[in-house]
């Protein structure tokens, strides 16, 4: 299975995921252009979020046990078998945004206009998500999980290592992080 991962050092806040998300995900005329003419302006499913110091592109992680499916009242939300991707059936939504409440993310976004929810979908349809195509820095690529998993477990272990003393022990800080009630 594949996942969008996001390289926080490159990502420079630009919005070009949101803006062709937008366009390629909500709009009916599919183009940059058309789409921002449309009665109904195009949403997003992904979201930067951040500061010209440090900025992200946020979208649905598809969790494993995601509290989202279990929130829907209509059942709306359901995992694709084949992808494992956390759907929205955009016809039994009904609008009522429980799922926002529920996502632990926050990457459910309403959708007031047209009375639904959205959510990323990983674009399955199409090859490359869109957001993945056309980020200009590469700060949006599509990995295998494994992958993804991998570089998960470097980064913590530098981050351990780089939290402790020269004599190994933990640092105060990470102690503080790791005890109850810390930080």
């Amino acid at each position: 299975m594949k996942t969008i991962a996001v390289h926080l050092e490159r990502c420079t806040g630009c919005r070009t995921c949101e803006l062709y998300c937008a366009t390629e995900r909500g709009s009916n005329s599919k183009t940059l252009l058309q789409a921002a003419q449309e009665d109904v302006a195009p949403k997003a499913r992904i979201r930067v979020e951040g500061s010209n110091r440090l900025s992200v592109a946020l979208q649905c992680r598809h969790c494993l046990q995601a509290p989202c499916l279990d929130s829907c009242l209509t059942g709306a939300l359901n995992r694709d078998s084949a992808t494992g991707t956390v759907l929205i059936q955009e016809n039994l939504c009904i609008g009522c945004w429980t799922c926002t409440l529920f996502c632990p993310y926050g990457v459910i976004y309403p959708w007031p206009e047209r009375k639904i929810a959205l959510k990323c979908d990983r674009c399955i349809y199409m090859e490359v998500p869109v957001c993945v195509d056309v980020c200009p820095t590469k700060a949006l690529v599509l990995i295998e999980m494994d992958q993804y998993e991998e570089a998960i477990r470097r980064k913590t272990s530098r981050l351990i290592t780089d939290l402790q003393d020269e004599n190994g022990r933990e640092s105060t800080l990470l102690l503080d992080l790791a005890s109850p009630g810390g930080r």
